[in-house]
């Protein structure tokens, strides 16, 4: 892969007045051969295995950042489904391996470790049930620890019994961590078509058909696609838009998969995808939703967001698809409300609401993601408002999630403010009805006509 010197001098730029970063070098480990009949030497096997691989993570990040003097934010670990790796012991608590996880990813000093994590799209195992019961406390008793599960897919249609049981967890791991505004549910996301090959948390974690180690890299540039929108100006037609995000969509994926590529040869391991997600932060001038009002909406919200959104998620997908052959799946625009400054902004102004946020899912990267309820919600508004969104993706063919934090003690129109890159939520009103007997009849919404391709 060459570059043209001018190409380095727009990547310098990018760099250092655009806050472009590589979000996140996430190392697959694959941890199937830790299962054991005993609990504790599963655990045992767990730790050893993440510390033996991971041990130069950091160390390879930081010598890439100071060598190409590109900033690497996040160094992660994402390992197989816990459940399956504890399903041969037969274990009901699988709290101890929550704990050997967050202490793996102490021992090596990454930010978080993502596969606490069960598939149930189609029915539960009793492996899948232990993670779910354990959910709650493991979130509470460590720090590093993220956990997914898959609840739907386009083949399978959408697990209600799953769902429901997910909305209970999720208030479970709010009540648990009250006292750090419920911060629990920010490490808790849900999915319908999961991606298996994910860098990014909450959802990170390796697939069965992964190989024994991955190095995949999530890179981040809503700063660099907003300087170049406000370069372009008001004026060019959207056709002219859509190209410019494209373009800039490429130049970034080149430097990801450039980074990934060396960081994976370093490492001694495969190098997997580059992830193109506009990812944003709280730090200014770097918002999807700045993005948003650039391409002409009022206020992220307004009418003609959800039009807005389409067109810089697919002119991303398709920047990155003519820059690499190694894009992943969940390339595009996500919309995390707490971790956008301009849709924190937009949700206080009342531009930006609850359904207005679903309608924009139906086009965005993944789906609902850190929005903030009332700590009084009740199960069945959760578990309808996760169904809709497991809909979303299960007829659209897309990979749609969940990550709803419900904050105890504080009503609608309230903000917790997590600080770092979970940013402040402003909690939102999800309606006075609900929909207590869907939730009741449980069972499973068939899979759609289109699951049916072979």
């Amino acid at each position: 892969m060459t570059f043209s010197s001018r190409e380095i001098l727009e990547t310098v730029r990018m760099f250092e007045l655009e806050t472009l970063d590589i979000r996140t070098t996430t190392l697959g480990v694959n941890l199937l051969d830790c299962a054991d009949p005993d609990l504790e030497s599963t655990c045992e096997k767990v730790y050893a295995k993440i510390v033996h691989h991971g041990q130069n993570l950091v160390s390879v990040a930081n010598s890439i950042r100071d060598e190409f003097g590109v900033p690497i934010v996040n160094k992660r670990i994402a390992v197989t489904p816990i459940s399956l790796v504890a399903a041969a012991s037969g274990a009901t608590d699988l709290v101890p391996l929550a704990r050997a996880l967050d202490a793996a990813a102490k021992a090596i000093g990454i930010d978080f470790i993502g596969g606490f994590t069960a598939y149930v799209h189609k029915g539960f195992t009793r492996s899948d049930q232990a993670l779910f019961d354990s959910i709650p406390r493991a979130l509470d008793e460590t720090v590093h620890v993220c956990s997914s599960v898959s609840l739907a897919s386009t083949r399978a249609g959408i697990n209600m019994d799953a769902v429901s049981r997910f909305a209970e967890v999720v208030l479970e791991t709010a009540r648990r961590t009250a006292d750090r505004g419920g911060l629990g549910c920010a490490k808790l996301v849900c999915f319908c078509n999961t991606v298996e090959d994910n860098p990014f948390v909450a959802g990170a974690h390796i697939g069965i058909g992964e190989p024994e180690t991955v190095l995949n890299v999530g890179v981040s540039g809503p700063g660099v696609v907003r300087s170049a929108l406000a370069r372009l100006g008001p004026n060019p037609d959207l056709l002219a838009v859509a190209e410019t995000i494209k373009r800039t969509a490429f130049k970034i994926t080149r430097m990801g998969e450039l980074v990934g590529r060396e960081a994976a040869r370093r490492l001694g391991t495969s190098f997997g995808i580059v992830d193109i997600s506009l990812a944003p932060t709280p730090a200014d001038g770097d918002s999807v939703s700045d993005i948003l009002e650039l391409i002409g909406v009022d206020r992220t919200g307004a009418p003609g967001t959800t039009a807005a959104l389409a067109l810089l998620t697919d002119a991303v997908k398709k920047g990155g698809a003519m820059a690499s052959s190694s894009v992943g799946g969940l390339s595009g625009a996500f919309i995390p409300v707490s971790e956008d400054s301009g849709m924190i902004a937009a949700v206080r102004d009342g531009a930006l609401s609850l359904p207005k946020l679903e309608a924009m899912t139906a086009v965005c990267s993944v789906g609902l993601d850190m929005v903030a309820v009332p700590g009084d919600t009740p199960a069945d508004v959760i578990a309808g408002i996760i169904a809709d969104e497991m809909a979303i993706g299960m007829i659209n063919s897309k990979t749609t999630a969940v990550r709803i934090c419900p904050i105890p003690g504080l009503s609608a129109g309230q903000t917790v403010d997590w600080g770092g890159l979970l940013g402040t939520a402003i909690v939102q009103d999800p309606g006075r009805f609900g929909c207590r007997v869907l939730h009741r009849r449980g069972g499973r919404v068939p899979a759609p006509l289109q699951g049916y391709k072979n």
